[in-house]
């Protein structure tokens, strides 16, 4: 489980996350939600070690990670996928696949695994990553976060811009990871995208936690996301 206790961050001297605190456990989504420059990406570079953090804790299944370099994180067993992907555009599919691999120190049989979820990429791994649509960058940067084996996966708005086939292909993976006991951490815009597959949301307002509640109490009382989204 994923235990972000009442932490502080900042860009220099600017502070956006101010004693926010969450939890995701296994086999659990997620979803975070909250208005542009609320504090959700910020929050996902902290646990991954890319914004430090100058108050509070995170811990890993009771494992401090707070102060840990960034290259030790994933060996945690925590994927990342970023928003826009950050991928090795020179790199061949087969090769950024290989990655995750070494990163999270995992076997074929892993690789197999995560193959059988996006057979495009089978079909594309002489390719280079720069060159493939931006629904199959997609698939990529899911299945090299999948490659490190998680038991964390964090996804950063993983369906912007992508077509209604590609965003339900995510959607589906997302929930096989749960299904596999994975806590899944999502960041996510579309509303009918978080009601439709979040167990949790949390909104976010100015770097703190504004409101923990489940996608029922939305749907029922959707004033709730006029109050903290606006929409």
């Amino acid at each position: 489980m994923l235990k972000v206790e009442a932490i502080d961050a900042a860009y220099g001297r600017v502070q956006v996350l101010r004693g926010l605190s969450i939890t995701a456990r296994a086999g659990e989504i997620l979803c975070l939600l909250g208005r542009n420059g609320a504090g959700k990406t910020t929050l996902l570079k902290a646990i991954m070690g890319l914004v430090p953090v100058t108050g509070g804790g995170i811990t890993l299944d009771g494992t401090e990670i707070t102060a840990l370099p960034a290259h030790r994180i994933p060996r945690l067993g925590i994927g990342y996928i970023p928003q826009g992907r950050r991928l090795f555009g020179e790199l061949t599919v087969a090769e950024n696949i290989e990655i995750g691999l070494m990163a999270g120190r995992q076997d074929r049989e892993t690789r197999a695994r995560v193959l059988a979820l996006f057979p495009r990429l089978g079909e594309r791994l002489g390719q280079r990553a720069d060159t493939l649509s931006g629904g199959e960058q997609q698939m990529l940067a899911t299945a090299r976060a999948l490659c490190l084996g998680p038991k964390l996966l964090l996804l950063d708005e993983p369906t912007e811009g992508l077509q209604p086939s590609m965003i339900a292909l995510i959607r589906e993976v997302v929930r096989e990871m749960r299904a596999r006991g994975v806590a899944v951490v999502l960041v996510e815009q579309r509303v009918d995208a978080v009601l439709e597959v979040a167990d949790r949301v949390v909104f976010i307002e100015n770097g703190r936690t504004a409101l923990d509640t489940a996608p029922e109490e939305l749907r029922t009382n959707p004033a709730l996301l006029h109050r903290h989204v606006g929409v």
